[in-house]
């Protein structure tokens, strides 16, 4: 809040101020002609004022007094000694530049306007100093009027002290008197109010309109303005360079990121056809073109387009010495179970893994993509999430990938990719490019694909990685038909394109719905459209394992069910952190549920007789409690600390569940730097990775959940290989089950 200089000042002015107010009503009379008491408005005030009946008397008596003590004139034209004066009255020779005077009070500022009867005081003064038969008396009479307006209208010191205030008086009215002074030519040259002798080589107007301009030039306030404005141009000037270096930076930023477009430097922007450019497939629109193929195609393949894609590839290479070449088929995952790493939170966002995407006010209610996309726009939502693709995943995370002794990636990524429905504000067919990328690029480092369809028309399950949190429209409510339909045309086009020869060595596992959430559909109806699923794949030539979710039914449910079909896989995701009842259990119980509890579901569900048969585990992680941020929902807290409010009276957790049950559970723990782990909880955290592994590969194998996210280590298997909370080698761990489980007693179970 902007204070007004009044309010700022009056602390010091208070008794000033009382004085004033007595002479504010006569001052208004005189045209608010007060002038600034400064080195330079002294004489135009005292000669631009009246004095009034009672200082007439006083000068009277002044002027007699001065003449009867008059000394020999020789002696009058003597320069009297200067005597220390206030600030407000500093001497100034109209011949020259007065000193730089200190800055203008308030009291100057008040009487400034003075200064615009300066032209009326100079024609008195100039029919005064010329017309010399008008008489003394006739002058001297004009003199004190002006004195008696000066007397009245004059402010006193801010101080207000009375002493100083007799004192400066005294000095004011000898200086009004130096009027009459001057036209006795007893004047001191050289000091203001006295002008020059009346013998002066200049006549008496030029003095007086000298003196009068010294008094009106203010070189310091003007000096003061001037270098005002030059810092201010200098300022906005400033401001201009850093908002074009701002703008031209985001523009950079936007295009190129100081991403390598170097690739398109032997390519003609005129041979992007008109109506193609700026649209998906003009390469100069793209962000990134690392290893993309840009010379122009609108080419497709199940009418989907082979933008970005080169004519050959090569399947020679091995992930590492423990499995074959791509060229070579892998062979029977039951003898050779897969291990390999999600690309989570990728091409299909989800909040927990990314969520500066997510970072805004909640009551903007942003919690998934979808309402990301429909809170930035259009342009704003495409240019962001495609910065996203390109950074987030590189050709140094599957280098990285295959280093960790892993084989095999899965890459989650939504229908939009495909195709776009209705009202979704989805960034379209972007993140089709980049996954026709990473293809290519786990090809180069020998590891093969899982490809997984997270995101389906009207969402499978209504959680936020689906792409909209809320209510299950696909294959429920009054578009559930629609939905079901536009799921298949979306594997219709995906199946053709991938059954091309380029892709039969690298894709080995095809899945067609991630987590359908059976307990708010119809098992049946999700039997049915499976079956539907699977045909149209194997149809359209894909020679891949088709996937399909347990969708949380239970894995004995399952047996007896989509029987007869060669090649498909149950996929099933283990954690112990999403159930109220499993994540109270504590470290030991946890490593000994992941040995003994899921290898045996393993391989109940592995038997036909007592399971669906072919199963695999494409998610699961070493955390043990759900105190990432956003894991649970934007907004939703967690379970472990018991702020977990899903509106489900049978899911949430409104009292803790960490093992202790109490107020003692904290996430501090879990959510710190693993830098910062005790070696007993990092023993832990290797330990029941190491237990789920080994479970899990009584099956088709794993794929850890997920390689990479911005603040939750434990979900992270970069980060746990960084942390020593991984083995540096997924084939070679150092714990297999057949040993007895620690009680980790010196490890805390609330963190």
């Amino acid at each position: 809040m902007a204070h007004d200089d009044s309010e700022t000042d009056r602390p010091r002015h208070r008794d000033s101020e009382r004085h004033h107010k007595r002479h504010r009503k006569k001052g208004s009379r005189d045209h608010g002609s007060r002038r600034a008491t400064s080195a330079s408005g002294g004489m135009a005030r005292g000669s631009g004022q009246r004095l009034s009946m009672n200082a007439l008397a006083q000068l009277n008596e002044y002027n007699s007094r001065s003449h009867a003590q008059e000394p020999p004139r020789e002696q009058e034209q003597r320069p009297r000694p200067v005597r220390p004066r206030p600030e407000s009255y500093e001497a100034v020779d109209v011949e020259y530049d007065p000193p730089r005077r200190k800055s203008r009070t308030r009291d100057d500022y008040r009487h400034s306007e003075g200064e615009y009867d300066a032209p009326r005081r100079e024609r008195r003064r100039k029919g005064e100093y010329q017309d010399d038969e008008r008489g003394y008396e006739s002058r001297d009479r004009e003199e004190r009027r002006r004195r008696r307006k000066h007397r009245n209208a004059d402010t006193e010191d801010e101080e207000d002290r009375p002493r100083e205030r007799e004192r400066r008086h005294r000095r004011k009215d000898k200086r009004v008197v130096s009027g009459a002074i001057v036209e006795e030519g007893r004047a001191v040259p050289g000091l203001r109010g006295g002008a020059t002798s009346k013998h002066s080589s200049y006549d008496s107007y030029d003095s007086i309109a000298k003196e009068k301009a010294g008094a009106e030039y203010r070189p310091p306030i003007w000096r003061k303005k001037k270098r005002w404005i030059i810092a201010g141009v200098a300022l906005v000037v400033l401001i201009i360079i850093i908002v074009v270096a701002v703008v031209v930076s985001k523009k950079n930023s936007s295009n190129d990121s100081g991403q390598d477009k170097s690739n398109l430097s032997g390519v003609s922007e005129n041979s992007i056809p008109p109506a193609a450019k700026g649209s998906y497939l003009d390469p100069f629109t793209w962000y990134d073109t690392t290893d993309f193929n840009v010379t122009y195609t609108n080419e497709t393949v199940g009418d989907l387009p082979i933008m970005g894609l080169f004519d050959d590839w090569d399947d020679s290479k091995a992930a590492n010495d423990k499995v074959p070449a791509l060229e070579k088929g892998w062979g029977d995952y039951a003898k050779t179970p897969a291990r390999g790493v999600n690309l989570g939170g990728w091409l299909s966002l989800e909040p927990f893994i990314t969520p500066s995407l997510f970072n805004y006010d909640s009551k903007l209610g942003i919690i998934d993509e979808w309402t990301l996309c429909k809170h930035l726009g259009p342009k704003t939502a495409a240019s962001t999430l495609e910065k996203h693709y390109a950074t987030f995943v590189t050709e140094q995370t599957f280098q990285e990938i295959q280093a960790a002794g892993l084989d095999h990636v899965r890459i989650p990524y939504s229908y939009w990719a495909v195709q776009t429905y209705d009202d979704d504000p989805y960034v379209f067919r972007t993140s089709w490019r980049y996954l026709l990328r990473a293809i290519e690029w786990a090809r180069k480092y020998g590891l093969r694909v899982n490809l997984d369809l997270h995101g389906l028309p009207g969402s499978q399950n209504g959680w936020n990685h689906s792409g909209r949190q809320g209510v299950v429209n696909w294959l429920n409510g009054t578009n559930g038909d629609l939905n079901s339909q536009r799921s298949l045309d979306v594997h219709d086009r995906l199946t053709k394109f991938f059954a091309q020869d380029r892709y039969k060595n690298i894709i080995t596992f095809y899945g067609l719905a991630n987590e359908p959430r059976m307990v708010s559909l119809s098992a049946d109806a999700v039997i049915s459209w499976t079956t539907q699923a699977y045909n149209l794949a194997r149809k359209n030539g894909i020679t891949a394992n088709v996937v399909f979710g347990d969708g949380f039914m239970g894995l004995p449910n399952w047996q007896g069910k989509l029987t007869g079909m060669d090649g498909l896989v149950l996929d099933v995701h283990q954690y112990v952190i999403f159930n109220n009842d499993q994540i109270i259990y504590t470290h030991q119980k946890k490593v000994q549920y992941a040995c003994d509890g899921w290898t045996q579901q393993t391989e109940q569900s592995m038997d036909t007789s007592t399971g669906f048969g072919p199963t695999m585990f494409a998610e699961w992680s070493q955390a043990d409690t759900d105190c990432a941020n956003y894991l649970t929902n934007v907004g939703w807290g967690n379970r472990w600390t018991g702020t977990y409010d899903s509106g489900n009276a049978s899911t949430q957790a409104l009292t803790p569940k960490c093992p202790t049950q109490d107020s003692s559970c904290s996430c501090d723990g879990a959510n710190a730097d693993p830098s910062t782990y005790s070696d007993a909880y990092k023993q832990f955290l290797k330990m029941f990775a190491e237990a789920q592994m080994v479970s899990f590969e009584k099956g088709w194998g794993w794929w850890y959940w997920t390689w990479d996210t911005e603040s939750a280590p434990q979900w992270s298997y970069k980060k746990g290989l960084a942390a020593g909370i991984l083995p540096a080698k997924a084939y070679d761990k150092d714990f297999n089950c057949d040993s007895d489980v620690p009680d980790f007693s010196g490890l805390s179970e609330t963190y």
